[in-house]
């Protein structure tokens, strides 16, 4: 019976590392009115990587996040293909009922790629998961939009799935973290204070009908904001705190928010704003599908498959998190991040982002209209 339950609690302490937080929020909700699918990672694989597949043996091409040491590029964390299609994914802890053996588990990269290759839509991606053998291997919350303005989030275990359509919700938006509002109810799962920091976070701007993807990576990734505590630490001035239940954590490694279409558009047109390695300290980049659209320090062109940007990221992150002895590495230097001289790591990048994002969006503009003329 002791190894048993050891063998079960190394399981969890593995997939554990494996905990994001997620939003999907509608067309009415935005600035310039374009459905957003936002996944802010948490994982122990320290190094990402963004890649571009091009589109062969009938699939379509698309871009993705991937874990650096995946030279094969066989787990997609999140992405979009040529369709308009994105998907991403919070790992779930409430929603296994079987006997599969973890060891066989963790299959979301693998099920997320496929899905990358064949989807076109929403639906589609219903369809996708309805034909699937069984056990599917995975205990998930796959979050998907497409073109039409549809999102939907799918918790998913080995055998069942349940639908959240965004359209059945009041105030379009629908937020996951790391437990499944289909699942058991008692204490299993976990972020439960993540996702009520975020649904704190968030009512300011369902008011306003203001979002955009520099909510998500400028404030929400960078917020050291505690529902529980009911303290925002960002600009308290306190230099060290204790690294528990924010949104960014020691673990996160990209905030990335795909940006959607109007109905209509040239699905080419979604664009992907990402600030990969350790996002309280990370600039943002854009991606496109077809050639050079995934900028090379975005790539994982370095050793080990290593991206230069999440390379110079995740060494800020080091001095964020200089303590190594004994439990150092749960205390997070603030003042690193955020302090009075205005010099912190994400007060420098906030201020570099603004101009990335007008830069990006002037960009865009200049895409959509090449885009239309080629109509």
């Amino acid at each position: 019976m002791k190894k048993i339950i050891l063998t079960v609690l190394a399981a969890f302490a593995v997939n554990g590392a494996f905990a994001c937080t997620s939003a999907i929020v509608a067309a009415k909700n935005t600035v310039n009115g374009r459905p957003l699918l936002w996944k802010h990672r948490d994982t122990g694989e320290e190094n990402n990587k963004v890649e571009r597949t091009p589109a062969q043996n009938g699939n379509y091409e698309y871009v993705a996040l991937y874990n650096a040491s995946d030279t094969a590029l066989v787990d997609a964390w999140m992405g979009y293909n040529s369709t308009g299609f994105a998907i991403m994914n919070t790992a779930s802890y409430n929603l296994k009922n079987d006997k599969v053996s973890y060891k066989d588990m963790d299959k979301e990269g693998v099920l997320m790629k496929r899905a990358l290759e064949v989807c076109s839509s929403v639906a589609d991606f219903k369809h996708f998961l309805d034909t699937l053998s069984r056990p599917m291997l995975v205990e998930a919350n796959f979050g998907v939009i497409d073109t039409e303005g549809n999102g939907a989030y799918f918790e998913t275990n080995n055998y069942t799935y349940k639908e959240y359509n965004l359209a059945d919700t009041k105030d379009g938006i629908l937020i996951r973290t790391n437990y499944s509002h289909s699942g058991r109810v008692d204490d299993d799962g976990m972020g439960y204070i993540r996702e009520q920091n975020m649904k704190e976070l968030v009512v300011s701007h369902l008011k306003k009908k203001d979002f955009t993807p520099a909510t998500f990576t400028e404030d929400f990734s960078r917020r050291f904001y505690h529902s529980l505590l009911e303290k925002d630490y960002t600009n308290s001035g306190e230099k060290w705190i204790i690294d528990q239940d924010f949104i960014p954590r020691r673990s996160s490694t990209a905030t990335t928010v795909i940006e959607g279409v109007k109905p209509g558009e040239n699905p080419l047109l979604t664009t992907m704003w990402i600030g990969i390695g350790y996002p309280p300290c990370s600039e943002i980049r854009y991606v496109w599908l077809g050639e050079g659209g995934v900028p090379e320090d975005l790539r994982g062109l370095g050793k080990n498959g290593h991206s230069e940007l999440c390379d110079t990221v995740v060494a800020r992150k080091h001095k964020v998190f200089s303590i190594k002895r004994g439990s150092g590495k749960h205390y997070l230097n603030l003042q690193k991040l955020y302090n009075a001289e205005g010099t912190g790591y994400s007060q420098v990048m906030k201020e570099k982002n603004k101009k990335i994002y007008k830069e990006g969006y002037a960009k865009l503009e200049k895409r959509r209209k090449e885009l239309r003329k080629k109509k």
